[in-house]
């Protein structure tokens, strides 16, 4: 049986950076459609004819489109099978897994959006995460607990988070505490994200060459 293959619509220095870091931590076999944010390619009806609402990552795969980073994490790592990033329903962890992946879009980017536009939350009993400190020291309590999100094991969860966390400390969005540079540094250091890293790197470059 042959191993499966997707089509990952890419922008360097995106949020779809992560998803290339899950890729190569898969050993995934995909084709690369590469977007220029800076030439706002993401809104030309090409691409808007894959996702209408701009946004990158998308995947394709055998028809079906994948949009909204949780999701296309939680597909390729049950897609793609070998590493074992995504424990199986009848895990024990697949619970905490799927917490976690659902937290980061319905929870932590919308708190991390007010904050940023330094907005007023709702008012809690209609806000999606409650309050800034409660979402994050939520998510600094089950890091103490580490090494990983999952505790010992290390999933594709780790790297959209790390991969969030990463840019949003870089950024001062999200307080750089020792528990959440800990984390980063162990999840960033792996080979294929080093990897990753390096590749969009070099996409960036290329990208920025051609307009110079």
């Amino acid at each position: 049986m042959s191993e499966p293959r997707v089509t990952f619509f890419h922008a360097p220095n995106s949020r779809s950076g992560g998803t290339l870091a899950l890729l190569e931590e898969l050993e995934a076999d995909y084709d690369m459609h590469l977007l220029s944010l800076g030439a706002k390619q993401q809104r030309q009806p090409d691409y808007l004819s894959v996702n209408p609402m701009g946004k990158v990552p998308a995947i394709l795969h055998e028809g079906a489109l994948i949009t909204e980073q949780p999701a296309v994490y939680l597909y390729l790592a049950d897609l793609f099978t070998k590493k074992q990033l995504a424990p199986p329903i009848g895990d024990p962890l697949r619970g905490p897994y799927l917490r976690w992946m659902v937290f980061y879009g319905s929870c932590f980017e919308p708190a991390l959006v007010d904050r940023s536009m330094k907005r007023e939350p709702a008012p809690p009993s209609t806000c999606p995460y409650g309050d800034f400190d409660t979402m994050f020291k939520t998510l600094t309590d089950q890091l103490e607990r580490g090494p990983y999100l999952l505790g010992e094991r290390f999933s594709a969860v780790d790297v959209l988070w790390a991969n969030a966390l990463n840019w949003t400390t870089m950024f001062k969005l999200v307080p750089e505490t020792p528990v959440i540079r800990a984390y980063i540094d162990r999840v960033i250091s792996r080979p294929a994200i080093k990897r990753a890293h390096e590749k969009d790197a070099a996409l960036a470059a290329a990208q920025a060459s051609q307009v110079a």
